[in-house]
């Protein structure tokens, strides 16, 4: 070494005992832990003299013992005794702590709030900054440029279906929101003091000092998002009530963790550690950026990997608990949440091997939450089939797993975009076999449509949902021992199921007209044939059959058998009266369409016989007792029916005017 050199060397190693770290006040030169070279204050000639003395002593020191080795240098030692060597080692501790001290004290505070909204609600014109490896240029340590990704977007839908194995450059995503962490010079800094460091061979070091820092800001961010720090066991002990709340909380968070501060986390590994070597080998390379350019995929890995896992254990806990119907849609919601994500999730970690086992986890997920939807939608078809109630409801009216089932694949339509990409197969013919050695458990229905090739998948599973509750509902029509309540029940049910079909578009789209038809007649015919079991008989004391009698000078009337008539009518009215007054037809609609019917059968007829036949009783004695009612009468009366409560005693309207 020739004597300017010497002379430059011994310079620059001056200038950073000056900031030796580990020496004490009095040999220190008067610059001690206290002082900070990277204080953001605005002075940078002290810092630039470091920085350049630093370059001079790994341009001019000559090669250690230690160096080339491959074995990781000292994290601290005296300066004493230790030359160029010691000189260098006391450089790293000071750009160290430096390079803690800009982490510790520049970082911009995350709005957390503003974030999640943002995330949430992205639109496709929002703007993404990105940066890549091959568009940027090594030695270029100041914040690239912006860069728009230009990708075809078929391939781009290719791309993001799968994350695992993806090696593409950091591509625009109109979902992903980037956050500067840290203003422009203290990113300036960091990307200066870590140069050097991984130019000496302390690229480990620096990664720690760098990860040691940045993972509990990334662990405030996920509590301040709202989520919690819970393992697998303890999501799955908590009751569902509990977690539905946590599973919205979580998708709202996941969205802002991994579009903002994941992507934040990784823009800023970019910016920092861009094409350095981060490995504990020192180079010889005297310039402080390389040439060869590396994705800094580990510090940012080592960064934000527990976050990620702690993140999306909570979804694989949801995706391997126990499978129950009233899950479903929070489940859909999850699987919807998650897929969404993986593009994203991709696009940020498949860049080393270490994130692309995140990749891996958010796939399987997303999987696992498919088949627990699937398992949760045959769940639910068995529990329609087996729900084993013997106790009848009161009056006929609506049964509550009628309306349970009905809300329910309503909001199995809303989901229909989801569910007809998870729901592939048709019921199969192992699903429509009836448990075997269970007596409880009514006769398979059979599943007979008429062209079910032209219906999806999802469609096929409703319908068959829906077979199996009328199926279920015959079985609990059938604990009514009056038959016209069993025809009743039946009519207010199918009802129901119609009118639930036709009020939902989605529904009634996915089901088709054809199937829609022959629910329609089977409701009329249960109507058709609750009329004919309650009301023939009552119909039948107004025909004239048996009233006549022949021979001597009658008039041809058995005025006995007409008073027998009439008192018949009147009981058998009283009776239904009495009986139909407290069953119970819940749709104000078809209430009313019931009596109008009932009225147009029953008042003519009356109306007609009291016509033919009253004066043969009203010139005999005690006519009251036999016509009791007028046709007002009645008609008022029929009012009464289906309220599903009789009217007080002593209320009828009498009339014998």
């Amino acid at each position: 070494m020739d004597g300017s050199a010497a002379a430059e060397l011994e310079r620059a190693e001056r200038v950073v005992m000056r900031w030796d770290s580990t020496a004490s006040a009095s040999t220190g030169g008067g610059s001690g832990d206290d002082q900070m070279l990277f204080d953001g204050s605005g002075d940078r000639a002290e810092a630039e003299r470091f920085l350049q003395a630093v370059d001079d002593l790994r341009r001019l020191a000559p090669p250690s013992p230690g160096n080339g080795t491959g074995s990781s240098p000292p994290r601290r030692s005296s300066s004493a005794g230790g030359g160029s060597s010691g000189a260098v080692q006391v450089a790293m501790a000071r750009l160290e702590d430096e390079f803690r001290h800009v982490l510790s004290t520049r970082a911009v505070d995350l709005e957390i709030e503003v974030l999640a909204d943002l995330t949430s609600s992205l639109s496709m014109t929002s703007d993404r900054t990105s940066f890549s490896a091959e568009s940027t240029a090594a030695a270029d340590r100041e914040p690239a440029p912006a860069a728009r990704g230009t990708d075809d977007d078929d391939e781009n839908s290719n791309s993001r279906s799968s994350c695992v194995g993806r090696r593409s450059s950091y591509r625009s995503m109109t979902s992903i929101r980037e956050i500067d962490l840290f203003p422009a010079d203290a990113i300036s800094d960091l990307a200066a003091i870590a140069a050097r460091m991984a130019a000496a061979g302390y690229g480990r070091e620096c990664v720690q000092v760098y990860a040691s820092v940045r993972k509990p800001a990334v662990d405030s961010a996920l509590r301040r998002l709202g989520v919690e720090k819970l393992t697998i066991g303890e999501v799955q002990r908590l009751e569902w009530g509990v977690v539905q709340p946590k599973i919205r909380t979580w998708i709202r968070a996941a969205r802002a963790i991994v579009r903002g501060v994941f992507a934040s986390e990784r823009r800023l590994c970019f910016l920092v550690f861009h094409g350095l070597h981060l490995s504990s080998n020192p180079t010889t390379t005297p310039a402080p950026a390389p040439t060869t350019t590396t994705t800094p995929s580990a510090p940012f890995t080592e960064t934000v990997k527990g976050a990620a896992l702690q993140l999306f254990g909570f979804a694989e806990a949801i995706s391997i608990g126990r499978r129950s119907p009233e899950k479903l849609f929070k489940i859909i919601d999850l699987h919807d949440a998650v897929s969404d994500l993986l593009p994203d999730v991709s696009d940020i970690f498949a860049a080393s091997k270490a994130g692309e086992s995140i990749c891996v986890q958010a796939a399987e997920i997303r999987t696992r939450l498919a088949d627990a939807v699937r398992g949760i939608l045959s769940e639910f078809e068995n529990a329609v089939f087996r729900d084993l109630t013997k106790t009848p409801v009161p009056g006929g009216t609506l049964h509550p797993l009628t309306r349970y089932v009905m809300n329910y694949i309503i909001l199995i339509s809303d989901y229909k975009t989801t569910l007809s990409q998870l729901i592939l197969a048709r019921p199969s013919a192992s699903s429509r076999v009836a448990a075997e050695g269970n007596d409880l458990t009514p006769a398979f229905p059979d599943l007979d449509l008429a062209d079910p090739d032209s219906l999806l998948p999802l469609a096929t599973h409703l319908i068959w949902i829906i077979v199996l509750l009328e199926h279920n509902l015959e079985a609990k029509a059938s604990l009514y021992k009056d038959v016209a309540l069993y025809h009743l029940f039946l009519m207010n049910n199918v009802h129901y199921i119609v009118h639930k079909i036709k009020d939902s578009p989605e529904l009634w789209a996915l089901i088709g007209d054809v199937y829609l038809k022959q629910l329609t007649g089977k409701f009329r015919l249960a109507a058709t044939a609750y009329q004919r079991s309650a009301w023939l008989k009552i119909l039948n004391c107004l025909r004239d059959e048996g009233l006549h009698v022949s021979g001597g000078f009658s008039s041809g009337i058995s005025k006995s058998a007409l008073r027998e008539r009439f008192k018949s009518f009147n009981a058998a009215f009283e009776e239904a009266h009495r009986i139909q007054s407290g069953w119970h037809v819940p749709d104000k609609q078809l209430r009313e369409e019931l009596r109008i019917s009932i009225a147009e059968k029953l008042l003519p007829a009356y109306r007609s016989f009291l016509g033919r036949f009253r004066h043969h009783i009203e010139n005999g004695k005690h006519p009251e007792l036999y016509i009791k009612y007028s046709v007002d009468d009645l008609e008022i009366s029929v009012s009464d029916f289906f309220e599903g409560s009789p009217p007080p005693p002593n209320s009828r309207r009498r009339s014998h005017g």
